[in-house]
């Protein structure tokens, strides 16, 4: 019988297949049963806003979006992995030009085929959230 890989195992495997996340610098900084933590460095390709040196806000929502699926997968309910069936992002207020966005994102219900999460996003201070989501994912693809 084949083991079955961890969670931690399992969400890197994910995170490393993303291209587009490795090419930013996403990094998972927490891992636990329904909680994902990432962090995406400033950088200067990712500017919104030449003028302020804004990151863009889609930059931040891919964040999120991939913050978010981790944290599905952390779920000690979710037997695989998962995909996005929809994401609503609140933008609070611009990011501070050269500092990082961290993302905290809690899956806070599965159901048999939908899991539900919440994240918030923010800049390396942490006095105001940069950003807000909450998302629907599936559950139940294989790893």
């Amino acid at each position: 019988m084949a083991q079955i890989p961890d969670k931690t195992t399992i969400a890197e495997t994910f995170q490393n297949a993303i291209p587009y996340a490795r090419e930013v610098g996403m990094t998972i900084e927490l891992l636990e049963d329904g909680l994902a933590e990432m962090r995406m460095p400033y950088d200067a390709r990712l500017v919104g806003d030449p003028e302020t040196g804004v990151m863009h806000g889609g930059a931040v929502l891919a964040l999120m979006d991939s913050c978010c699926g981790l944290a599905v997968i952390a779920h000690p309910d979710v037997p695989g992995l998962t995909a996005t069936l929809g994401l609503r992002t609140d933008h609070l207020r611009k990011a501070v030009p050269g500092q990082a966005i961290v993302v905290r994102a809690e899956c806070y219900l599965v159901t048999r085929s939908v899991a539900f999460v919440r994240a918030t996003a923010w800049d390396d201070d942490r006095t105001r959230p940069v950003a807000l989501s909450t998302g629907t994912f599936t559950v139940g693809g294989q790893a």
